[in-house]
């Protein structure tokens, strides 16, 4: 079994790559440390495979036949049955912009290649445990949002909100700490794990989809940008 995730049973991951060497090195690498996985070669086989298969995490390249990487990650987003899948998004593309891109079409991570496997296992570990995190019982509530941690549910004014996992952990743990003003760096550790490298920016991105997620017109924004600081859940006006 993977370290860490000793209560989930043989998660099951879909490897999206084109190229066979590294879909082989991949599957090697993954099975040896516990996990199940699936492959798929282009991205229209992989939403089937998805749908089919209904894997715990995917791998997905960026590069591949038929779909892009960032159209099969916003088709994975867009349905209601899959909008919260952890996708890692694998790439060769180096620039800032290109990670920002892949974040916000709605990965929950990305790695680029060429990649050692122990620095990827340890993002798939993190995102398993962060998915499969739910508490039994019990509701946390700030302002006009509550959050069903038995039921995996947010709700704001009534409106049930789809938040994808990261949002979800990131929303949970600031309405654990409200009014508290938490650095990027504070909040990698609480919420991505110290395990894990992540760069400072893949906060921005999670908290500009956490507003997204969560604001609609004519409400309030309570999610507060503190200059120099960092990010906190607050009523109070800029």
């Amino acid at each position: 079994m993977p370290e860490g995730l000793s209560s989930l049973a043989k998660p099951l991951v879909l490897v999206v790559e084109d190229e066979p060497a590294l879909a082989t090195l991949l599957r090697y690498n993954l099975e040896k440390q516990g996990f199940r996985v699936e492959e798929a070669g282009d991205g229209q086989e992989a939403l089937n495979r998805i749908v089919e298969s209904q894997p715990d995490l995917v791998l997905l390249d960026w590069m591949l036949p038929t779909l892009s990487g960032i159209e099969v990650c916003r088709q994975i987003r867009r349905r209601p049955a899959t909008r919260d899948l952890p996708v890692i998004m694998v790439t060769a593309r180096v620039e800032d912009q290109d990670a920002v891109r892949a974040l916000n079409t709605g990965a929950d991570d990305y790695i680029t290649k060429p990649f050692g496997i122990e620095a990827l296992l340890a993002r798939m570990r993190a995102l398993l445990r962060r998915s499969a995190t739910m508490p039994v019982k019990g509701e946390l509530t700030f302002h006009d949002i509550t959050l069903d941690l038995a039921a995996h549910r947010v709700s704001r004014n009534d409106r049930r909100l789809h938040l994808g996992p990261t949002e979800f952990r990131l929303l949970e743990f600031f309405m654990q700490h409200p009014k508290r003003v938490f650095s990027r760096e504070e909040l990698l550790d609480a919420v991505w794990g110290k395990d894990i490298h992540v760069e400072p920016r893949t906060v921005d991105v999670h908290i500009r989809r956490l507003r997204k997620s969560i604001n609609a017109d004519g409400e309030l924004d309570v999610v507060r940008t503190v200059r120099t600081a960092g990010y906190a859940l607050d009523t109070e006006a800029l």
